[in-house]
């Protein structure tokens, strides 16, 4: 079944289907960042049925929570607006956005309201869930050590300059631009500086040009080859990649290492909480769909 051909009520009432595509759009994006695009359209039919799945479940806490009629007080809703207009830019463009869709602010405040009672439900179904113990942490990791094994990495920052057109005319002045920068560096000039000020990488003007530590493999081959490379300290000469003109500076080195626990305790911790509670959940939602009236159609 198909989020086109599925016709779902829930209790009587029916499930809207762009709650499914919702649902599947998450899936789709989930394991696009985790497998090649044609295992992700392979997966397709099953990732459909999933966000079938997903969407019954989230429909039925919804209910569950309105039901219970969990307390939201104006002064969380009041936040979460605030904080919604503080990611778009600020008042002018949240009221944008919302004749844009169609909707008031006062319809998006109820929507804020349903949405912090089913957190606020599922905050009650897992606060029981405990801790993770020591034992089992440590059998965890006994088993999976492999899987936190710490790669060799790199530290470095870096200024983009990408051609303006496609032509040998855009590429030579684009390469011009970032040997002068270059220059300018060697000469004395702060690296940052010169990123903020001409880098059209966005890290140009969020950390002066730093991309922070990254592993073999996680950057496009040229870039990859550079960095691994080079020295820490070492300014690059100009690389050029599928983006444009890059130099480089590496700023750290760390080498290979085994799993070590004490390093890994607190991921394990994070990693066995989140997974004792998403059971805790699914088995809370198990429950609400065995006590509804689900029809498929």
């Amino acid at each position: 079944m198909s989020d086109e051909t599925a016709r779902i009520t829930i209790n009587g009432h029916p499930l809207p289907p762009e709650a499914i595509r919702f649902e599947l759009g998450r899936l789709v994006k989930f394991y696009s960042e985790h497998m090649p695009e044609e295992q992700v359209k392979a997966q397709l039919p099953a990732l459909r049925e999933k966000a079938i799945e997903q969407a019954i479940g989230a429909r039925l806490l919804f209910d569950e929570a309105e039901r219970l009629n969990i307390p939201i007080s104006d002064d969380e809703v009041d936040k979460r607006l605030a904080e919604m207009k503080k990611q778009v830019g600020g008042t002018a463009k949240f009221d944008a956005m919302l004749k844009r869709q169609g909707q008031s602010e006062a319809a998006m405040r109820e929507q804020i309201r349903l949405g912090r009672r089913v957190d606020k439900l599922i905050e009650q179904v897992v606060a029981k869930v405990p801790e993770p113990t020591e034992d089992a942490m440590r059998a965890h990791f006994s088993e999976h050590q492999d899987e936190y094994a710490r790669a060799e990495r790199a530290q470095a920052q870096h200024i983009l300059v990408s051609p303006e057109g496609k032509d040998d005319v855009a590429r030579k002045a684009a390469r011009e631009k970032i040997e002068a920068i270059r220059q300018r560096i060697q000469a004395g000039g702060v690296f940052a500086n010169e990123a903020a000020a001409h880098s059209a990488c966005p890290s140009g003007q969020q950390a002066g040009g730093s991309l922070g530590w990254f592993s073999r493999g996680m950057m496009v081959p040229a870039f990859d080859q550079a960095v691994f490379s080079m020295q820490v300290g070492e300014l690059s000469s100009i690389v050029e990649t599928p983006f444009g003109f890059h130099i480089i500076q590496k700023t750290g080195h760390e080498e290979a290492a085994p799993a070590d626990y004490d390093e890994a305790r607190e991921s394990i911790r994070d990693f066995l909480r989140h997974a004792s509670r998403g059971a805790a959940l699914s088995a809370y939602v198990a429950e609400l769909k065995a006590k509804a009236s689900i029809v498929m159609a």
